[in-house]
């Protein structure tokens, strides 16, 4: 099989799976502390289909990854209504970390069977094993990215609520007024980043810190494994 076609293969379900967990866990989270409308809305399924964008979550990610470049999509996001939250301002703050925390922990589940699969050898490429080799790295690494991605301080990201939830109460209000344009500021990123004199400024802002996690699950891997490493 061609190996462009394999890595596909191999990234998009553990793109999808990384992204609808990460949903749900937004959702899971907000009903527990008080805002059904995700159950409401029948959003807290597991099923893909429930969440995912065909454009955000299938189309972009595999263009993306066919021109070698640095792979990102989106699902619909689960309905949360801050509101109906008990402790409005704490709980958004807990919703929004859900995601990236779940993200995280898949990630570190799928280095301990990546560390199993791997500890009497690494399989070669042209298996089934190699091939779930390769779909268990893709997992660590695109959980890993979800995570702190999404942790960027842009609305309506993740971090953008977490951030909104530390200010005090009146710069906070004085951030909310960034949430319409925060996509706009976000492709302003993508494009300063790929095109402009910044060139990487996306990268360096979230690759320390997913090098960094990448680094401990790649530990993690060698623990398990007795010896054997993370696959570049």
């Amino acid at each position: 099989m061609d190996g462009t076609l394999l890595n596909v293969l191999a990234l998009v379900p553990a793109l999808v799976f990384a992204i609808v967990f990460h949903e749900v866990a937004h959702g899971w989270t907000a009903l527990a502390l008080g805002d059904p409308t995700a159950r409401e809305r029948r959003r807290l399924s597991l099923n893909p289909l429930r969440h995912v964008d065909p454009f955000g979550t299938l189309i972009l990610p595999g263009l993306l990854a066919l021109a070698g470049a640095p792979v990102f999509g989106w699902a619909k996001p689960v309905p949360v209504t801050q509101q109906r939250l008990r402790n409005p301002r704490f709980g958004m703050m807990a919703v929004a970390a859900a995601g990236p925390l779940t993200n995280l922990v898949m990630a570190a589940l799928g280095a301990l069977a990546l560390g199993l699969l791997v500890r009497g050898g690494v399989p070669t490429a042209a298996s089934v094993a190699g091939y779930l080799v390769l779909a268990l790295t893709y997992f660590v690494m695109i959980n890993v990215f979800v995570a702190f991605f999404n942790l960027l301080p842009i609305p309506p990201f993740d971090g953008s609520h977490i951030v909104e939830g530390v200010l005090p109460r009146s710069w906070a209000q004085a951030y909310v007024k960034l949430r319409p344009i925060g996509f706009v500021l976000f492709f302003v990123l993508v494009a300063l980043t790929w095109f402009g004199p910044t060139s990487g400024l996306l990268g360096h802002l979230i690759g320390p810190p997913v090098d960094w996690m990448l680094g401990r699950f790649d530990a993690l891997v060698q623990w398990v494994s007795g010896g054997a490493s993370l696959p570049q």
